[in-house]
This record gives C-alpha cells, structure tokens and sequence, in this order.
C-alpha cells in the first residue's frame, strides 16, 4: 500500500531501463515554442546592469526546458547508479523533492551525460538565451509575472519569504508557459560562458562559450535573494567547478542551436 501511495505522489515519468534493473527518474519536460524575443535588460527596467545590455533580437528554435529545476531524487539516482560521483549535501533542509544544490556547472555536466546514456535522450543544460526566452515567457516586464515586485511571493521562493532555505520545487505558481521556479529556489546552471556584456552575442540561441573555460552563467535567482535578483534579465557567474547552497540547475532536451559560438 506504501509503494502504491508512493507512485502517486511522484511527478517522473518512468521508462525502462536498458542498463540496469532501476528505473531512471526522467524530468517532466515542456515544449518551448520556436520565436523571436528581445534578450536584455529593458529600456527604463529597474536593476539594470552593465552585462545585461545591450538588449538584442534573438531567434530561439523551439526546444523542451524542464517543468522543475532538477531535484535530489532525480540527482541521487544518477548517483546510486555510478553516474554522478558527488553526493552534495541537503543543508540539514531535506532532500527528495527539493532542488538539487551544492552542485557545479561540472556535476551538472556529470548527469547530463549519464541522463542522456540512460534514456537515449540529447539532454543538456540550456544555452543562456534558451533560458532566458523560456523565463520570459513572451513577455517584457522584468518579471514574468508584470512589473511589480510585491507578487514575487506568489511567483518564488526569495529572500522575503523563504526563510533561508530551499523548498520543494512547484509549491509556487507556474509562469505563462507552465514552467516553475523559473524566479528563485536556486539559481540555475546555464551552458554559457560570462561575458561582460552582450556585444558579439549570438542572435541564434546558440551557448556562447570561450575556449579558456572561465566562469559560466548561473540564472533566476534563488532562495536569499532580493526580488530584483530574480528579474528575467539578472545575470549570476561562477567559476564551473564551484559548489554552493544556492546553486542548482534545470534540463533542456534537444539538439544544441547550432554551434556554440566562440568568445571574441
């Protein structure tokens, strides 16, 4: 009885295994429409900064993004079966549903790789601009939910609500294409290298990555942010190898859009 509670209660969809007699956990993925969105900092949006201009045109192909940020269950196991080396620590705040952190843009490369062999599937971690048209959502506003900052909480879990921890990924409201946590809970892993602004960025979709392997794009704000840490336009960076409570990371699926572009 215990075990069919448990299937109710779990959001995966389960496939077979071909490798191994342990289902693999696969992340519930939304279709993204292929269009054009204007990537940036808005004209008159409060919180600008430097990297987040100039605002440009974007063409992204349409793509899958992950309906959550990826969570312990799923990460714990690629790690029971060999995939993922790192077993991060849950901060004493609990694992299961709750976003995977204490990752690096590193590990997360780990369970791409190991999600990917398991189901046959192209997963990776979505190029900045994925991630950024997906955040917005179609819209223009700092966030996706308008331009007023008091329904943060109705949308994510911040600084002003989360009582300095993670929570379960979904207890919030969705944004318009149904993706959750889109604002908040952790920041995101993205495949792109930082750049200081986006002079020379590609306008195709594509990650845009140096060869050097300097810092990567972290996206969305998280759970000790201020609302305006958590605008659609914010951009985070760390080194790839770094591990923090605050980070953790969502799948796309699909091929990359096109070649990543080389840094000038």
């Amino acid at each position: 009885m215990t075990g069919l509670i448990l299937l109710v209660l779990v959001t995966y969809h389960y496939m077979p295994d071909t490798i191994s007699a342990q289902p693999t956990p696969t992340p519930t993925m939304v279709p993204i429409p292929a269009g054009r969105f204007s990537m940036g900092c808005q004209e008159g949006e409060q919180g600008c900064e430097a990297n987040e201009k100039p605002a440009h045109w974007v063409q992204v192909a349409a793509f899958e993004l992950g309906k959550y940020e990826v969570t312990f269950d799923e990460w714990d196991a690629c790690a029971a079966d060999g995939g993922c080396t790192q077993k991060p620590g849950d901060e004493g705040w609990g694992r299961g549903r709750r976003p995977v952190i204490n990752v690096s843009w590193d590990d997360a490369q780990h369970y791409v790789t190991w999600l990917s062999r398991k189901t046959a599937k192209p997963y990776r971690l979505p190029s900045e601009a994925e991630w950024k048209y997906a955040a917005r959502a179609g819209t223009q506003t700092p966030w996706s939910f308008g331009d007023d900052e008091k329904a943060t909480g109705d949308y994510a879990w911040f600084g002003g609500n989360a009582g300095d921890k993670t929570h379960p990924v979904g207890e919030k409201r969705a944004n318009p294409w149904g993706l959750y946590d889109m604002h908040g809970n952790v920041y995101e892993w993205v495949q792109d290298n930082l750049h200081k602004d986006y002079q020379g960025a590609p306008m195709d979709g594509r990650p845009w990555v140096d060869t050097t392997g300097v810092r990567r794009v972290l996206r969305g704000g998280c759970w000790a942010g201020e609302a305006l840490l958590l605008r659609s336009a914010y951009r985070n960076r760390h080194d790839p190898g770094r591990r923090s409570r605050y980070f953790g990371f969502r799948l796309a699926l699909g091929p990359h859009p096109g070649r990543e572009k080389a840094s000038r």
